[in-house]
């Protein structure tokens, strides 16, 4: 029996790989902030007076102009206040018309040599002492007369109520907050940073914000306020960003995403999948167009997350960078390309 000879050459084995174009991108690492919109100035108003509430005209949410009514408090006991000095008034007046008509008679009787200077003196007294008793009455009213405006409170500019902390039947202490004035003329974006965050902030920056649920509703603005300390609770710094010409759907409340504009780092963001070390540096595959093989590159990274990497430098724009099946690559290697791969390298 004679031998049989295989003549058949074993083929190289070429590996599929899956593949992607890379692209530059601008890139900061300035990470976007969730914020809220607020009133560019806001003011707390409440009675100047103590009382009992009868009656609060807005809520929250109502435009106002300046003057408007907001709220009115039981003006009972100020009206009679001011019924009583008025009283007092017009008895003091009474008072002044007499000690006037003796003080003239009795200069008429001292001319004539019929009265003695004392008693001219005493009824000159007495004049003066009824003439400033109704300057203090007039003065008491006139104090009665504002208590009794007191029991009103008016709106001191146009606005927006953004805050209502008093009901109707409760009794109020002076000063106590009522409600809350939002001027709607100017708006502030408003955020919470870390103390990592403010570190790195530029105070000059532009910022950039668009409503959470309607990114294409945007607006721009610059920093005007960083709080000198951080809340005791969430250990974050408030930061007001003063809006330029927002629009009308920008509401006071409303969520924001920020962003700070910066002219960016030029990077080459490619999937977490696609990273490999070559002598403990980071490194990608990358496919030669010409004859479909592989070699190992070092890249450097300016961000290394879970999902994705974003290589610094190393790597050119239009490379083929494999993706998927690295683990089963060296560097010489032939490898398969997707056909839409090979038709995007041709």
């Amino acid at each position: 029996m004679t031998g049989c000879k295989d003549d058949t050459v074993a083929e190289v084995e070429i590996r599929p790989v899956r593949t992607v174009v890379t692209q530059t991108e601008a890139w900061n690492d300035f990470p976007s902030q969730v914020g809220e919109i607020r009133s560019h100035a806001e003011t707390d108003l409440g009675f100047k007076i103590a009382g009992k509430l009868i009656e609060r005209s807005v809520d929250l949410g109502t435009v106002v102009h300046k003057g408007d009514i907001l709220a009115r408090l039981d003006e009972q006991d100020e009206r009679n206040q001011k019924a009583a000095v008025a009283a007092d008034l017009a008895s003091a007046k009474a008072t002044l018309v007499q000690a006037e008509a003796d003080e003239h008679r009795q200069f008429q009787l001292l001319s004539s040599g019929w009265s003695t200077q004392s008693k001219y003196d005493s009824a000159l007294k007495a004049r003066d002492a009824a003439r400033a008793a109704v300057h203090a009455a007039e003065a008491k009213l006139r104090q009665a007369e504002d208590q009794l405006d007191y029991t009103v409170l008016r709106a001191p500019e146009d606005g927006a109520i953004s805050a209502v902390s008093a009901e109707v039947g409760q009794v109020v202490s002076a000063g106590q907050m009522v409600v809350r004035l939002s001027d709607q003329n100017r708006k502030d974006a408003v955020f919470a940073l870390a103390e990592s965050a403010v570190l790195r902030l530029p105070p000059d920056a532009d910022i950039e914000v668009h409503l959470l649920d309607a990114p294409e509703i945007t607006a721009t603005g610059k920093i005007e306020h960083i709080a000198p300390d951080a809340d005791p609770l969430t250990r974050t710094y408030t930061i007001k960003v003063g809006l330029v010409n927002p629009p009308e759907a920008m509401r006071l409340g409303m969520s924001i995403v920020g962003r700070v504009r910066l002219s960016g780092q030029e990077v080459i963001p490619l999937p977490a999948s696609a990273l490999f070390e070559k002598e403990g540096k980071p490194a990608v595959w990358v496919v030669d167009p010409n004859n479909s093989t592989v070699d190992l590159v070092n890249v450097e990274l300016a961000l290394n997350d879970p999902d994705r990497i974003l290589v610094a430098s190393g790597l050119n724009e239009g490379t083929q960078v494999v993706t998927a099946g690295i683990q089963r690559l060296w560097p010489g290697l032939e490898v398969r390309l997707p056909a839409s791969a090979q038709a995007g390298a041709r």
